[in-house]
Formats: C-alpha cells, sequence, structure tokens
C-alpha cells in the first residue's frame, strides 16, 4: 500500500518498479492497495506499479475505492482492476458473500468519481495543514518522535521514549498499555503499533478538525509530561 496505513510513507517511484520487476521475475502476484492515490503531500508523488511494470498487468490487482478520495467511508464501495480471469472469479466469490453495493451507493460513487477533483483538492490542502500541526506538536513531547508522514491521513510515532517509564503512578512497558493510559487518563484514543506488528508506536489520525488535533495532541502533552523515571 503506498501511500501507507499506518506510516503514511509513499514509496518512490524506483523502489516501486523495483518491487515490480522483482515479481515479475519470481512470477509472483502483486495486490497492490491505492486507496489513498490522492492523498499526497510536498514533493511526494503517487505511482501505480502496473503503469511502472506493463508487463505486470496479468498478474496484478489493484485495488481502490472512494472511501478516502471522496471521504465516502461508509458507503462501502470499492473496485479491482486485474486480469479479466482474476476479476470473474471474485466476482464470483463477491456474489455469493454479500450480494451487492447498494443502488444508492452505486449512484453516489458514480457521480464522485465522475466528476473533476477540485474538493479533494481542499480537502488535500486541509490535512496537509492538519499533517504539520500534529507531527509539529508531537515532536515537541520528550520521549515522543515522528516522522513526517508523505500521504493518507496518519500520524506514527514512536513511543518508545516513554515505556518503562512512570507516568500517574502506572509504569507502561508496550506501546499498548499506554495507548490504554491514553484513553483512560486522557480520553484520547490511538491505536498502539501492536496492531500493525510494529510495538513501540501509536498511529494517530489526523482526519478531524484542527481544534480536535491541538485538544488531543495537547492532552497527550500534559499526560507524558508527567513521566518519570
Amino acid at each position: 500500500m503506498s501511500p501507507s496505513n499506518p506510516t503514511g510513507a509513499v514509496y518512490p517511484k524506483e523502489e516501486i518498479e523495483a518491487i515490480g520487476r522483482w515479481a515479475l521475475d519470481r512470477g509472483i502476484w502483486v495486490v497492490t492497495d491505492e486507496i489513498y492515490e490522492h492523498l499526497v503531500y510536498g514533493s511526494a508523488r503517487h505511482h501505480s506499479m502496473p503503469v511502472l511494470v506493463p508487463e505486470l498487468a496479468e498478474s496484478c490487482i489493484v485495488i481502490n475505492g472512494v472511501a478516502k478520495t471522496y471521504a465516502m467511508t461508509g458507503w462501502r464501495v470499492g473496485w479491482m482492476l486485474g486480469p479479466p480471469d482474476a476479476i470473474a472469479a471474485a466476482n464470483n466469490l463477491q456474489s455469493h458473500q454479500t450480494s451487492n453495493v447498494s443502488n444508492v451507493s452505486q449512484a453516489a460513487a458514480l457521480s464522485a468519481v465522475s466528476g473533476d477533483l477540485g474538493a479533494v483538492a481542499a480537502m488535500r490542502e486541509a490535512f496537509d495543514r492538519r499533517r504539520r500541526t500534529i507531527v509539529r506538536m508531537l515532536n515537541e513531547i520528550e520521549g515522543v518522535e515522528c516522522p513526517e508522514p508523505e500521504g493518507a491521513f496518519y500520524a506514527f510515532p514512536s513511543v518508545k521514549g516513554l515505556l518503562g517509564r512512570e507516568i500517574r503512578g502506572r509504569r507502561p512497558t508496550t506501546s499498548a498499555e499506554l495507548a490504554d493510559q491514553c484513553i483512560a487518563e486522557a480520553k484520547v484514543a490511538v491505536v498502539p503499533g501492536e496492531a500493525f506488528g510494529a510495538p513501540g508506536y501509536f498511529r494517530m489520525s489526523y482526519a478531524m478538525g484542527d481544534e480536535d488535533i491541538v485538544e488531543g495532541v495537547s492532552r497527550l502533552a500534559s499526560l507524558f509530561g508527567e513521566s518519570r523515571p
């Protein structure tokens, strides 16, 4: 997935092409999730693997949908692009599992993808502003290190500098334990890195209002500011 959930990383063109060539040479199928393709910031650019490696088209499936680009998460509409036989098999499986996407959702999704990306550009500008805010505020907290995400709408800070320290009478040793304390003490919900096989980190979404981001990170700063050896 590029841009990535949970890190917000965007793979450079050369790396995506190298992965595609590697898979092609070994006869490995690729499933590439491009749901965040329009949510990239700064100098980062999204590149689709089958575009960079056209020979991979017969062994590559592209996943996408309206949930992120068009903020239509609850409509549950997505699509697959790939070889006809693979798509036919997926259709057979899906038809026996969920029957079909509702007519209203289909009509709304068609309207969204048929329009221009003007609203998406405005949304991306807001995300970019919130991205810079959350990264700056997180990096001002002692014990927290947050790289700048290049895409999607997640920050993925390391909280390893806080683990094992006493915070309000508790001494969390994992990011999962620290996340529990965040919700209990600061009333701020984060997803611990354990959910992604990356203990020691938090996934934090900035898909919310500017004031909410400032309030939430400020609460965490207050909580973590009480940490003691």
